[in-house]
């Protein structure tokens, strides 16, 4: 049976290998990168089953990249999770706003974090 694929979007490297190790250890393939450009890409060439994205990144942001994404037929249906360290109200209402499916702040709570996963896209 084939694992779920998750793209990570995240300029920090911890931040990074803690979903991907995470996640891999849960039984989901991981693909990553620390550029909203390579995201649009990779999510265009590899069709991810879900989508976590920082918001804060070099280049386009997190938010530019989920209009983008929402503007896309072929791709405006991927679900997309904001994780951000910016956790005030205002930051919360434009996530939601701009088309996020859900948001984890940083840091994680790994439980929280999982929970959210599991109810988008179950573990093989």
């Amino acid at each position: 049976m084939e694992k779920p694929l998750i793209l990570i979007v995240e300029d920090d490297e911890k931040s990074r290998r803690l979903m991907k190790d995470v996640l891999e250890h849960q039984g989901y393939e991981v693909i990553e990168t620390d550029r909203g450009e390579t995201g649009l890409e990779l999510i265009r060439q590899r069709h991810p089953q879900l989508v976590l994205m920082d918001i804060h990144l070099p280049g386009i942001s997190g938010l530019d990249a989920i209009r983008e994404i929402r503007g896309d037929a072929d791709i405006a249906a991927t679900p997309v999770i904001a994780v951000t360290a910016s956790v005030m109200g205002n930051v919360r209402e434009k996530i939601h706003a701009a088309g996020f499916n859900g948001f984890e702040p940083k840091p994680l709570n790994l439980k929280a974090f999982l929970d959210t996963i599991r109810a988008l896209v179950p573990a093989s």
